[in-house]
């Protein structure tokens, strides 16, 4: 459940731009300023203030997310195909990037990071279906405006500081602690803010393509107006994770074996070869060997790589002109290669201390810690989720909100695999606890006993004190896994709603609404 705020209009009607270009520019600054509807003090007209979006929700299934938006507007129909995190990575909100789509203001439908080839796909489909119904003729792709320096079109570059392990030896994970110096930006963030990182893709990634390609890497190439050798293109520039549909059909007209050709079109169809469906550009080359690209016409067809975000683990009250964050570094191995997180692993593996890299703050749409001081915060965060939640508590010790002094009282959910080697930032919380900062902490490590024990069975051992804290006016925060985690954490809630509260299934439904329309129960999912 992610709360839907109405988009500002900030853009004045009588502005010269077209209502296609003016919802994507509403769009774009609300993302970038983090202003909501109220803030603007209008709603923007193409959205009413009460509608409901029953299909925003990471938790469903994309054909469940469609259904529930059959027969809704166009629009609202395309931003069913969206990954609904509202994460910022595509610049835009679920619901704005799926305006300006259907307004013809954006003409990229490959920008949703975690949709991925699914939400791409789909959005195509349902443009072609939807046509018959579309008043207007579509705006052309709005110029964008010139963007301030630190914002994701124009990012600001900060250097990397460090990235030690979290993890103790024994883990089966590879968490860092990453630290950037902000001295020489004019960056500023809050507490739940995001930060976006542009990484660059594994090199040996990179060379294996060029072999396999004849290339060098020196070679210049035209690219968004400038020149640049291949390497930096294919380095920072394009998707060579997650080939698009197009590149695979470019790849089939430059294949010379006529099967070859065929399978490639039906992979760019969603079919063909299963073991290929996950396939990146190294995969399809070294597959398909008698294809041989153009290089101007293989950069053409790859998508633009979209920056990283991650949650901000440190409130710059306790890190001035510093910024911090927890990233996981995601390896696999397929297909006798191992492979690795494009933004994780060039932050673990590739990029050094000293480095300077482009980055942006993506402000947060209202998940926060209470602007009450005296209010009371309860945080459920396992793993990385702990991120926005060291910044909280950071914030809210820094600000004097914590307790035995303004009276608002923390209570933290932690969990991991195993104690002894996966308790993220011990000592601080800990010492935290020590102190006072915490009031109440719970741990579940799902690997220190026979049976697996999660977060969601700590907060139904602590249903009554947890419900009382509710009752008296509490905070409810999650961050983490969007699917799983979240979902098992809201179904607990619930279920806490109907056997501390008395409340029917129906009711409790109403009140964890009421909850998150007044801004009590917020979640950073992804």
């Amino acid at each position: 459940m992610n709360a839907i705020t109405p988009i500002p209009s900030i853009i004045p009607e009588t502005a010269p731009f077209s209502s296609g270009q003016r919802a994507w520019l509403n769009g774009f600054f609300a993302a970038y300023l983090g202003v909501s509807g109220e803030a603007a003090g209008q709603a923007d007209a193409a959205a009413d203030p009460e509608e409901d979006f029953p299909w925003h929700d990471a938790s469903l299934a994309m054909p469940e997310r469609l259904e529930l938006a059959r027969g809704a507007r166009p629009a609202r129909q395309l931003m069913a195909a969206m990954a609904q995190l509202d994460c910022g990575q595509c610049g835009y909100l679920c619901q704005t990037y799926a305006e300006a789509v259907w307004s013809g203001a954006e003409a990229d439908m490959g920008r949703c990071v975690p949709g991925g080839k699914e939400t791409q796909r789909k959005l195509k489909e349902l443009l072609a279906a939807l046509e018959p119904q579309r008043d207007d003729v579509p705006a052309a792709p709005a110029a964008k405006a010139a963007a301030p320096v630190g914002s994701r079109d124009r990012p600001a570059l900060a250097t990397l500081v460090d990235a030690h392990p979290l993890n103790r030896p024994g883990s089966g994970k590879d968490v860092r602690h990453v630290v950037f110096d902000l001295s020489a930006t004019d960056l500023t963030y809050e507490a739940g803010d995001s930060l976006g990182v542009f990484a660059r893709k594994n090199p040996q990634l990179v060379q294996a393509v060029l072999d396999r390609i004849g290339a060098t890497g020196e070679e210049m190439v035209a690219f968004d107006g400038d020149a640049l050798p291949l390497r930096q293109a294919l380095l920072s520039k394009v998707d060579i994770a997650r080939p698009s549909d197009e590149c695979m059909l470019f790849l089939g007209t430059r294949a010379f074996d006529g099967e070859e050709a065929l399978k490639l079109q039906a992979l760019a169809n969603g079919e063909g070869p299963p073991e290929l469906a996950d396939a990146d550009l190294l995969d399809l080359l070294m597959a398909f060997p008698s294809v041989m690209p153009s290089l101007p016409g293989l950069l053409k067809s790859l998508d633009r790589l979209q920056p990283r975000l991650y949650s901000i683990a440190s409130s710059s009250k306790a890190h001035p002109r510093e910024v911090h964050l927890t990233v996981s570094a995601v390896r696999w191995d397929s297909n006798e290669r191992t492979r690795t997180g494009i933004g994780s692993c060039y932050l673990a593996d590739f990029a050094k201390p000293g480095d300077v890299i482009p980055i942006f703050v993506q402000k947060s749409h209202g998940f926060g810690p209470p602007a009450d001081d005296s209010a009371a915060a309860i945080m459920v965060g396992p793993g990385t989720g702990i991120a926005p939640f060291r910044a909280f508590l950071e914030e809210r010790e820094a600000r004097g909100a914590a307790s035995g002094k303004k009276g608002g009282r923390n209570w933290l959910f932690f969990g991991d695999q195993k104690r002894s080697a996966d308790f993220l930032y011990e000592d601080q919380i800990m010492d935290w606890q020590r102190r006072g900062v915490l009031h109440r902490l719970d741990l579940a490590f799902s690997r220190d006993q026979a049976e697996k024990i999660y977060i969601q069975h700590r907060m139904q051992e602590k249903a009554a004190e947890l419900w009382q804290w509710l009752e008296e006016g509490a905070h409810f925060y999650v961050c983490g896994d969007a699917k799983r985690m979240a979902k098992d954490v809201e179904d607990t809630l619930l279920r806490i709603a109907v056997e501390q509260g008395g409340k029917s299934a129906e009711r409790a439904k109403a009140w964890l609404d009421a909850l998150a329309k007044a801004g009590r129960y917020q979640r950073d999912v992804y």
